[in-house]
């Protein structure tokens, strides 16, 4: 780990324990000596889970056995490691997912099933399975209540600061909590996920619910953040539900279209926007965060793919970088994107400095006032498309010779 973002937040939220889950850290040697890597959560006899996965068609090892245990929707227990990703390593990558899901169950006394992993590192190193059965039973008895920070600190690999989120919500007449953490620097696009994030709650909702929920929460949220344009192999996202305020009075929900959940939706929402707000400021190299706005779009869809294409361009992300307010880079990604654009309706802000309108500079353009503002370290970029009311927002960070080090350094 470098030096911590400049962008990082001012304080480190701290996470209140939450009944049904317990956690635990320890270093296995996955990679590093003496560097925390193993993460254990371990739930209370009916937890709910809900997931989303990453899209490539490349998944790590663990990936695919997420995805045939969550349809299920039970969980007990799950195994987290830094240091190496488990992907593009065939047999071996397979056999590791089963021997670690075998050996967190019985230490935890569950099923194999029950069991959820993930892992994120360098891909296409075989996993040393093994190393985690001089762990496992200490993880076990260690698990507590509460060590969110240290839970989240064993996960991270090039990211600079851990990511944590927390928000409590009104279910019936009772109060509920979501915790959150994360990882993601690099390889960010995700496609239905993010890096590594999980997040739990001890309200007690239905894996079909929590299932319909995460996929409406999380296209505005996880989906609209791009580091550098790549998905990863690895991208995952679980929810868990512990249930346990069921005994404080919150009612049992079923369905993600019951009406009580309405206070739960906002708190989960702000909970994932938090979190993958908090990667984006972490990018590798990062020196400044950048929201694009895209409206005046044909479809919301359409202001997506436009604010990718501006997010995802290394030129638009260089000129940033250089502190550039270059609106003709800002020009080019959206005539790229392919979709319906004018160009002569265009226009196109730096904060709330209009710099360019009608298919050329603005005549108002003043150098030195949108030079001083490209000096912050949050940049606002808005592109007005004039030809109807989509309208999206997209997260990334400028390109910086630091991600090129990061990256270029990587596996050595």
């Amino acid at each position: 780990m470098g030096t911590v973002s400049p962008l990082a937040p001012a304080a480190v939220p701290g996470l209140p324990p939450l009944a049904g889950v317990r956690l635990a850290t320890a270093a296995a040697g996955i990679r590093y000596a003496g560097r925390t890597d193993v993460l254990l959560a371990l739930f209370d006899p009916g937890t709910s889970v809900a997931g989303v996965l990453t899209r490539s068609k490349c998944p790590s090892a663990p990936v695919e056995w997420c995805r045939e245990k969550l349809k299920a929707g039970k969980a007990r227990a799950l195994v987290v490691n830094s240091g190496n990703a488990n992907a593009f390593t065939g047999k071996n990558g397979r056999e590791a997912t089963r021997f670690t899901a075998a050996l967190a169950a019985r230490a935890s006394q569950c099923k194999p099933g029950e069991v959820f992993l993930a892992s994120t590192g360098v891909i296409g190193e075989p996993l040393k399975a093994t190393q985690f059965d001089g762990v496992m039973d200490g993880l076990v008895a260690a698990a507590k209540p509460g060590a969110w920070l240290e839970a989240a600190q064993a996960i991270m690999t090039t990211d600079t600061f851990p990511k944590l989120a927390t928000a409590s919500a009104k279910l019936g007449k009772a109060t509920v909590r979501i915790n959150g953490f994360a990882k993601g620097a690099g390889m960010i696009a995700p496609d239905m996920a993010t890096m590594l994030a999980f997040v739990f709650t001890d309200a007690p909702i239905s894996a079909s619910a929590l299932r319909a929920l995460l996929k409406s929460e999380v296209d505005d949220t996880f989906n609209a953040v791009t580091i550098d344009g790549d998905t990863s192999t690895s991208d995952t996202l679980l929810l868990f539900a512990t249930g346990a305020a069921a005994k404080s009075g919150a009612p049992r929900i079923s369905s993600a279209s019951d009406g009580r959940l309405k206070d739960f939706r906002r708190a989960l929402h702000g909970v994932l926007a938090d979190l993958s707000e908090q990667i984006a400021r972490d990018g590798e190299g990062a020196r400044k965060l950048v929201r694009i706005t895209v409206k005046g779009a044909v479809s919301k869809k359409s202001a997506r793919r436009v604010a990718l294409s501006i997010a995802n361009s290394p030129l638009v992300k260089t000129a940033i970088a250089g502190e550039d307010a270059n609106w003709g880079r800002v020009v080019m990604a959206v005539g790229k994107a392919g979709e319906p654009a004018e160009r002569d309706r265009l226009a196109i802000w730096f904060g709330d400095i209009r710099v360019a309108a009608k298919g050329a500079r603005d005549p108002a353009y003043d150098e030195a006032e949108v030079s001083a503002y490209m000096k912050g370290h949050v940049i606002d970029l808005t592109v007005d498309l004039g030809l109807g009311r989509g309208t999206d927002r997209v997260l990334t960070c400028d390109l910086t010779k630091e991600y090129v080090a990061i990256n270029g350094d990587y596996r050595s």
